[in-house]
């Protein structure tokens, strides 16, 4: 077919791991001195070999597998997968055959899961290398060529974060995902886009290279079968290789490191805490508590988040909750780019901020307000209130009059405008009146005196 396009991936995420994958080092990598957490294991020195392989890796990746409906094989051998490079002490990354095979997420097949060492950190403009992150066990994903648009390979990788989020198995602080993108066009030479970090930059990178592909085939010009690096900063694709086939990594079976055999008995342990999925925890949000769809959907994106909602549906309205926690809460940490977790907010204070607007001690409009100032504030919401003075409701009617009468002397044009036929504009009038208030009066109660003098 004329144009089409065919992307898998190759995602690399590292375990949640104290040690390495075949030695005792500690993976904490970034909060370490250069060259700190490493032994002969790890920096390939002479004689050293490799102990057992991490047990709680191993759990990570099955589970991650399971979670993704894979088959789990039985037996697991771990490669020698050669390349050279400074990052690489041993001159071959050891990588593992398939744990699981055969899954399926978002519609798009899953191929394998395997599990690998990550290589160290080399800076090609100093030459210095960093080994502190060589041996922290990761997780490898390679998918079946099923995705066919940018926007398709964004919203599978946003479901996939949903699964490592879920699992508890993958390290938490982010920006630790590498994804190799391979994408032909009409039957093309396969382009490979090596170490994209972002789920923005895979996007943009497709972008990119489906234009540049197309503008080639256009001009009669064939694709090239190379490897590519994105260049986040320029939005653009540039060429590094010309890509690699598999026997040009001579694998080969590493004699260092055992067979493991994986036993129906290790399987039933794992099972017995196999955690739920996004999906899973979407259908009991919907029935447990009678949510649509959309509204189970986004708090159900996040781990934390579904935590929390369950919590706070325990003390509030469950629906009423779910609303505010939808459009308020995910907005307000969407904003400031932060999880529920990063974001400070204590959830008996949530309670108390959702009992406030349901008492009707504060509006809905001051509530907005108040949940913007509670990110990483130790004050509780009732504190934020009275010290920004927004914690009593005028509830005094005559006061609401007052005021609406004021705004519609100081705002004779919109009151033109509205008096016109636009009646849009009595939205401005009531927004006037919200500021002048501080957001304490109930928008319904404002627009009835509205309509009472403008009718005058």
């Amino acid at each position: 077919m004329l144009d089409e396009i065919k992307i898998g991936f190759e995602i690399h995420e590292q375990l949640a791991t104290r040690t390495k994958l075949f030695c005792n080092c500690s993976t904490n990598y970034r909060d370490s001195d250069p060259n700190s957490n490493i032994c002969e294991i790890c920096t390939g020195q002479p004689g050293a070999k490799p102990m057992a392989v991490n047990r709680e890796a191993l759990e990570g990746a099955i589970t991650i597998a399971m979670m993704l409906g894979c088959e789990i094989k039985r037996e697991i051998i771990f490669l020698r997968k050669h390349y050279d490079y400074p990052d690489l002490p041993n001159g071959y990354q050891r990588t593992s055959t398939p744990v699981g095979v055969n899954g399926e997420l978002a519609g798009v097949k899953i191929w394998e899961v395997h599990l690998e060492e990550d290589p160290g950190k080399y800076d090609p403009i100093t030459g210095k290398v960093d080994y502190n992150r060589c041996g922290v066990p990761l997780i490898e994903i390679v998918t079946a060529p099923d995705i066919r648009s940018p926007e398709q390979a964004r919203e599978f990788l946003r479901e996939l974060m949903k699964i490592f989020d879920y699992s508890n198995k993958t390290r938490k602080e982010g920006g630790t995902m590498r994804v190799d993108v391979n994408i032909s066009i009409s039957n093309q030479a396969r382009v490979e886009i090596k170490n994209i970090n972002s789920i923005k930059g895979v996007y943009k990178a497709l972008k990119y290279e489906i234009m540049r592909q197309k503008n080639l085939i256009k001009r009669g010009l064939k694709i090239r079968r190379e490897t590519r690096a994105f260049i986040e900063d320029q939005m653009i694709t540039k060429p590094m290789r010309l890509k690699e086939y598999a026997e040009d990594y001579r694998y080969i079976p590493d004699p260092d490191v055992l067979p493991i055999k994986i036993t129906e008995e290790f399987l039933e342990k794992i099972k017995k805490k196999l955690p739920e999925t996004p999906k899973e925890k979407e259908k009991k949000l919907m029935l447990k508590y009678n949510l649509p769809e959309d509204v189970a959907r986004v708090i159900a994106s996040e781990y934390e988040l579904a935590k929390v909602y369950e919590e706070v549906a325990k003390h509030v309205d469950a629906r009423f909750a779910a609303y505010w926690i939808k459009d308020e809460l995910k907005r307000v940490l969407e904003y400031n780019d932060l999880t529920f977790t990063q974001s400070g907010i204590k959830v008996e204070h949530l309670v108390e901020l959702l009992k406030m607007i349901r008492n009707e001690e504060i509006t809905a409009k001051v509530g907005k307000k108040i949940i913007e100032k509670m990110i990483n504030n130790k004050k509780s919401p009732r504190e934020i209130a009275k010290e920004h003075g927004l914690l009593n409701v005028i509830s005094d009617e005559n006061i609401v009059q007052k005021i609406v009468l004021e705004v519609i002397n100081e705002h004779k044009k919109a009151v033109q405008d509205y008096l016109s036929g636009k009646k849009e504009a009595v939205n401005y009038l009531i927004g006037q009146v919200m500021k002048k208030t501080r957001g304490r009066v109930k928008p319904q109660i404002v627009l009835k005196y509205l309509n009472q003098y403008l009718k005058r």
